[in-house]
């Protein structure tokens, strides 16, 4: 009896309080050690820092001559910017009622009061090929790995994309210069 209340004495208050610090000790470390590891985890969710520089940019259309077209890229992705001459605007409106796989006039197609402009993804609605100009029957773009045919409004003519070119959210800010994105 006398060795078990010795016992009992020696795990007083003393011992208590090492072992209530020894708790709250580990349960810090574990802690910091939980936040160590979610906190890159966590971390790698947010958009990346070179993505978001480019969530949209802004491009000086006196660049293009009329007539031609550039190739721009936006979060990795090409996009062309067309400066449609009036007879190809003329060629695209009078086919508007042709038959299409996805039927859409030029006007819808372009912002209102900038009709030369033309500013479209540059992929291919088929398998995501770039498509090049001035290829096929209809004046515009041709898929040189499919054989989709696009008009000089990015309408699919034929072959086996099953949309138009889709187009590109923009904004003009003046006459000469557009916000992509």
């Amino acid at each position: 009896m006398a060795n078990s209340v010795a016992k009992a004495g020696a795990d007083g208050p003393d011992d208590a309080g090492r072992r209530d610090f020894l708790y709250l000790a580990t349960g810090a470390v574990g802690v910091a050690g939980v936040a160590a590891v979610a906190w890159p985890l966590i971390d790698q969710l947010n958009p990346a820092a070179d993505t978001l520089a480019l969530a949209s940019i802004e491009y000086d259309l006196t660049k293009i001559a009329l007539g031609s077209e550039v190739t721009i890229a936006w979060r990795k992705q090409p996009v062309f910017i067309r400066h449609r001459t009036p007879d190809e605007i003329a060629r695209a409106r009078a086919d508007d009622h042709a038959p299409m796989k996805d039927p859409a006039t030029d006007e819808s197609r372009v912002k209102p009061g900038h009709a030369e402009w033309l500013i479209i993804l540059a992929s291919c609605t088929h398998l995501g090929c770039v498509p090049t100009f001035k290829g096929g029957d209809y004046g515009g773009w041709a898929c040189p790995c499919h054989g989709s045919v696009y008009d000089t409004s990015g309408r699919i003519r034929k072959g086996p994309a099953p949309k138009n070119l889709y187009l590109f959210p923009y904004t003009f800010l003046s006459d000469t210069k557009v916000k992509l994105g």
